[in-house]
């Protein structure tokens, strides 16, 4: 029986053969990943939209809510349920007035992203969008640009997110435009619900497409794409982990090696992984592990306990006929000077609010100005209503401190629109409540409007520091340190590409010496002429 082999020797076999598997997967990690710091996955924000859509109009824009609301659900109640069933935490529904192709269109939502539009004018339901009508869209958002429908796509490339479920199939329409635009048009709603431009896809074949593995998107892999990027992010913490501990033990920190070197490989590739290796390999420990959380492997990060009441908060289920009219909104925005391009409707402890988006005398404004109380009369949100509101979100606690933020912190920030999280809100000022519940809850609430603007429990806050920050360092005050940021993301991520095309090379020479040509491509013998092989039989008898 042979001996069983040392734990430095099976440390050193795991990380070579892991190394070889892997390599091309880390290099393409580091590649794409610098190529995210500036060109994101393409989406269409909240800013895009709302400036390229019209003010609604104040005279006959608009039915009676209620009658809009009513035709929305009795149209849902003939469609089949959709395949994935979810439905939103308040199990509320969700009410938009908005403009498609310049006409206002009101979106009734279910919860389950399963949207019905409604024409607001005559209080016809919206079955479908044909190609006409989408081109009609897409040509008033594009501004007057000339635009081409392409083709109708259940999902491309880019548009993988589970957001646009409920508007499946898209219309996918160019615009002639410096920018190259590709529009994506519901078929359900109209709406245009994304936009890509020209830049934005051909960096992200090489981004966000590599970087997050959507070549197992869409295709038969599909529903194992979250197992097969879990599995290769385990395999590569471990490849990295291994390749820390055997670089430290083959790093002379005291003398050097016969070569008068501090590693002691003579392979120049072999020698600069090991150097990039101990330069950046902590960081490329911490980034693979880091996204692994993004995944939020074996729900890690989900709470143990019950979650917070959103219905509660709420005060209950959304009754449009206590909500405010959208033609007095409108009139009561233009009798001050001012307009709205987009209405939405929501509620805070039994009351129902309207949010006018994209008020105000500048064209390119797309701020917000809360209308409130069923008159729909221009009003603040009284602090005394979101609080009692808030009580009531924790059945299982009470509220134990209660703090104003001005500024970013740590935990409460903006980024950048192209970022994952940059589409999120994130207005100032804003009240941070926390209670007492064994998930020790924080709640963000806007008291301009009530808005219950993030949910956390102390899982979750884990997650802020072992996905976030170890994956893009983003503390406000290190996102403010430019280009000191700029410099640290992209020095060290540098260093981990040299990691991992070192670690490619070295491979290929490792596998080729396993393999040699001779073995892998052995040529035919040719066969003997006549001649020739009589006298070679001829030969071997005498």
């Amino acid at each position: 029986m042979q001996p069983a082999l040392p734990f430095k020797r099976w440390l050193y076999l795991l990380h070579r053969w892991l190394g070889i598997a892997l390599a091309v997967v880390m290099l393409a990690w580091f590649v794409s990943g610098m190529v995210m710091l500036y060109v994101g996955y393409p989406r269409l924000t909240a800013e895009e939209r709302l400036t390229a859509l019209p003010p609604l109009p104040a005279p006959g824009c608009c039915v009676p809510l209620p009658q809009a609301v009513a035709a929305a659900q009795a149209y849902r109640a003939t469609l089949p349920a959709p395949a994935h069933g979810r439905r939103s935490a308040a199990g509320d529904d969700a009410w938009r007035l908005t403009s498609v192709a310049g006409e206002p269109r009101l979106i009734v939502g279910d919860g389950s992203r399963q949207p019905v539009a409604v024409d607001a004018v005559s209080g016809r339901v919206v079955s479908a969008v044909d190609r006409d009508a989408a081109q009609r869209a897409a040509a008033h958002f594009a501004q007057g640009a000339p635009v081409r429908w392409l083709r109708l796509v259940q999902e491309d490339a880019w548009t993988h997110s589970r957001a646009l479920d409920g508007h499946r199939p898209l219309h996918r329409l160019a615009v002639q435009e410096p920018q190259g635009r590709w529009l994506y048009v519901s078929s359900r709603t109209g709406e245009v619900v994304r936009d890509a431009s020209v830049t934005e896809r051909r960096w992200g074949w090489i981004g966000a497409w590599l970087h997050w593995l959507y070549l197992f998107r869409g295709g038969t892999l599909d529903a194992w794409w979250t197992d097969i990027v879990i599995g290769l992010s385990v395999a590569g913490s471990i490849a990295a982990l291994s390749g820390l501990v055997v670089g430290l033990w083959r790093w002379r920190f005291r003398g050097r090696y016969r070569s008068g070197r501090r590693s002691p490989y003579a392979d120049r590739a072999a020698r600069w992984h090991h150097v990039a290796g101990m330069l950046g390999g902590v960081l490329c420990l911490t980034w693979v592990l880091s996204g692994l959380f993004s995944m939020n492997p074996w729900k890690l990060f989900d709470a143990d306990g019950p979650r917070p009441d959103r219905m509660a908060y709420a005060g209950g289920a959304a009754d449009p006929a206590q909500a405010p009219d959208p033609t007095r909104v409108l009139q009561q925005l233009a009798a001050q000077g001012q307009a709205a391009r987009e209405l939405s409707w929501h509620r805070v402890g039994g009351s129902s609010l309207a949010l006018a988006h994209g008020g105000g005398r500048s064209e390119g404004d797309a701020s917000r100005l809360f209308v409130g109380t069923a008159a729909a009369r221009l009003a603040a949100l009284p602090a005394a209503h979101w609080r009692a509101a808030a009580q009531a979100l924790i059945p299982a606690g009470r509220i134990v401190h209660e703090e104003r933020l001005e500024r970013f912190d740590a935990y409460y920030y903006a980024r950048a629109p192209h970022t994952m999280t940059g589409p999120r809100e994130r207005p100032l000022p804003v009240w941070r409540l926390r209670f007492d519940d064994p998930g020790a809850t924080w709640a963000v609430i806007d008291p301009r409007t009530g808005l219950l603007l993030e949910l956390s429990d102390s899982r979750r806050r884990a997650s802020r520091w072992l996905f976030a920050f170890l994956h893009s360092f983003d503390l406000p005050a290190l996102l403010a340190f430019r280009p000191g940021w700029d410099l640290w993301m992209l020095g060290f991520s540098l260093a981990g590409t040299l990691l991992a095309a070192t670690a490619v090379i070295t491979g290929t020479r490792r596998l080729r010496r396993l393999h040699p040509p001779w073995r892998r491509a052995r040529p035919r013998a040719s066969q003997p002429q006549p001649g020739r092989a009589a006298a070679m039989i001829q030969g071997e008898t005498s």
